[in-house]
């Protein structure tokens, strides 16, 4: 990758945006912040000069993140011109949400990523498929140009690298992702803390929906496919807001039966979303049939259709890609 245009397109830039994907996770708003952080400290933008967005709410959880209290939503800085927005974990525009018309307006628009199916639509793209989180593709920009990392951005890299992998869990988890792991330890970063906050900090209401969730999970093809439908009227119930959800596609994949997990959350009557996991079968391949997109064992996608007959639709594609 042409790191030195990372760099030249920074420096020759007066207002930038930085924006990350609609329900917002730990990578996408860990990547944001120490993005935001770089350029403080390295390029002498002042915070007038750089804004960071994002789309529904930021998780509880993540609040602890530096710089994060500094985001705005997209309806805040609309009337403002940008010379230059950068994309974080996005995988495709229709993941910005109501951020997407900042990013079309502006002359350079700079996508940063890791899903393989990412579709390269930035003007300048730094996409690479092999990486763990949207944060490893940035620690290695800032790495190759050599910027001054500090404590703040340390922590935010190390919760988009933590996050994605699980924790350090999951397949995507490589020797070189725990060696820059171990860096971001030496410039700061506090794991048992930041893992806390991540993984031991979740309200009430959320253990409680995930409860009721798994008790009435669905399972069919000799329990190889796992799945929990969601209602709107689950949602008011344990008064949950969209974040509440997370985790639950990973507890699924965690049953010694399950190949494929997937969680479908009605967003109206006529709008489903969709999360998927695997152990084997490349899910991205599912995702991709409704619009959607991600990684071989983690994607999702909108299916337009009611709940019922999106989830019917979903489990036909599933099973097609399990033989």
């Amino acid at each position: 990758m042409d790191y030195e245009l990372f760099k030249t397109t920074i420096q020759n830039a007066k207002k930038i945006l930085i924006i990350s994907h609609v329900n917002p996770d730990g990578d996408t708003l860990g990547s944001m912040s120490a993005l935001y952080g770089i350029i403080l400290n390295n390029f002498g933008f002042s915070q007038d000069d750089v804004d960071m967005v994002y789309n529904g709410i930021i998780p509880e959880i993540y609040k602890f993140i530096p710089f994060i209290e500094r985001a705005k939503k997209s309806a805040e800085v609309s009337t403002i011109q940008y010379d230059l927005a950068i994309s974080v974990d996005i995988a495709a525009k229709d993941r910005m949400g109501d951020s997407l018309p900042l990013f079309e307006k502006t002359n350079i628009r700079m996508n940063i990523d890791h899903h393989k199916t990412n579709t390269n639509f930035g003007t300048i793209n730094f996409v690479r498929g092999d990486a763990c989180s949207c944060g490893e593709v940035l620690f290695d920009i800032f790495k190759a140009l050599a910027l001054k990392t500090d404590k703040n951005t340390a922590w935010a890299l190390f919760a988009a690298i933590l996050t994605d992998t699980g924790g350090f869990r999951y397949e995507n988890t490589t020797a070189q992702t725990l060696q820059k792991a171990a860096e971001l330890i030496q410039l700061g970063a506090e794991p048992a803390t930041i893992s806390r906050y991540c993984y031991e900090s979740k309200p009430r209401n959320m253990v409680l929906l995930h409860a009721n969730c798994m008790i009435n999970a669905e399972f069919s093809d000799n329990n190889k496919i796992a799945g929990i439908c969601i209602t709107n009227k689950d949602m008011e119930k344990f008064h949950a807001t969209n974040d509440y959800t997370e985790g639950l596609v990973e507890e699924l994949r965690r049953i010694n039966t399950t190949e494929v997990s997937y969680v479908i959350k009605e967003v109206d009557e006529n709008t489903s979303k969709v999360s998927l996991r695997s152990k084997t079968a490349d899910v991205s391949v599912v995702a991709q049939v409704f619009g959607g997109g991600g990684h071989t064992f983690a994607a999702g996608c909108t299916i337009r259709k009611p709940l019922n007959i999106a989830k019917n639709k979903l489990v036909e594609e599933i099973r097609k890609v399990l033989g």
